[in-house]
């Protein structure tokens, strides 16, 4: 049976696996599900239509899977669901999607620390990090193996490429390539995150020829077609510059039709 301490309230409708702990003062809904080996901390919610896979360690005063902030939320059935292996520190908040039937993820090994927002419809890869006071608006995307840091505010529908490094207290009001380090209320690239390159296995041949991309896209006075012309033309295109450019492009589509800096 799972071990519940005799203060916290669980809804005999919430579904808990066996070994799961449940700390002092917790409040467990119905149609919450908590998966093996899972640990809520102390005062922690955990609200109905929410998921948390195995081995996840929920802290202190932390509420998982709230209502979605959202005007247009009018009472759908609309779910949060939490991966495994996930590490969610003190006072995080989670909130469940807008839109009936529509899902919040969060997927394995994510790091998320103290009073980290995620708003609704927001979708967390893989083995990210986001550190203490960052605030994830509705519908953004951060992909996996990023890294936010703290007392960051990012804006609604963005998307943080994979192995980007964002500094604290940034200002996210545009789509992060990947594998970049972006910084500031101007949101400047800086230059590759060679550290999280590295720690992931990725050779120096790749390195430098995203760091050579980098100059081109992102602090060249090109307009960003003729940038991507000359990356393709003069840089190495290894699997990452591959990518980078890909996920330029698409933003320059999407986003940016003028042919100027993204």
């Amino acid at each position: 049976m799972p071990v519940i301490h005799p203060s916290a309230v669980v809804d005999p409708k919430a579904d808990l696996a066996a070994d799961v702990v449940v700390g002092p003062f917790c409040f467990v809904e119905a149609g919450a599900v908590i998966g093996n080996g899972s640990v809520l901390d102390s005062h922690v919610t955990v609200k109905g239509n929410t998921t948390l896979g195995a081995r996840n360690f929920i802290g202190q005063g932390a509420i998982i899977g709230g209502d979605p902030q959202d005007r247009k939320y009018k009472g759908e059935p609309t779910y949060a669901v939490i991966g495994d292996d996930n590490h969610i520190r003190e006072y995080v908040t989670i909130h469940r999607a807008t839109g009936e039937g529509k899902t919040t993820r969060v997927g394995n090994r994510v790091f998320l620390m103290a009073f980290v927002h995620l708003g609704h419809n927001v979708t967390i890869e893989d083995d990210v990090t986001i550190a203490n006071g960052s605030g994830v608006s509705g519908h953004v995307t951060i992909e996996r193996l990023a890294t936010v840091s703290g007392m960051t505010g990012i804006h609604q529908w963005v998307r943080i490429g994979k192995v980007a490094m964002v500094g604290g207290m940034s200002r996210i009001v545009r789509d992060v390539p990947p594998y970049m380090l972006v910084e500031g209320m101007e949101q400047q690239v800086h230059d590759i995150n060679a550290v999280g390159l590295r720690r992931i296995g990725v050779s120096q041949e790749s390195r430098l020829a995203l760091h050579k991309a980098c100059k081109l896209l992102f602090k060249s006075q090109l307009g960003l077609t003729h940038a991507i012309e000359v990356v393709r033309r003069e840089v190495t295109i290894t699997a990452e510059v591959e990518e980078l450019l890909t996920f330029v492009e698409r933003l320059f589509k999407g986003k940016n039709g003028r042919g100027d800096q993204p």
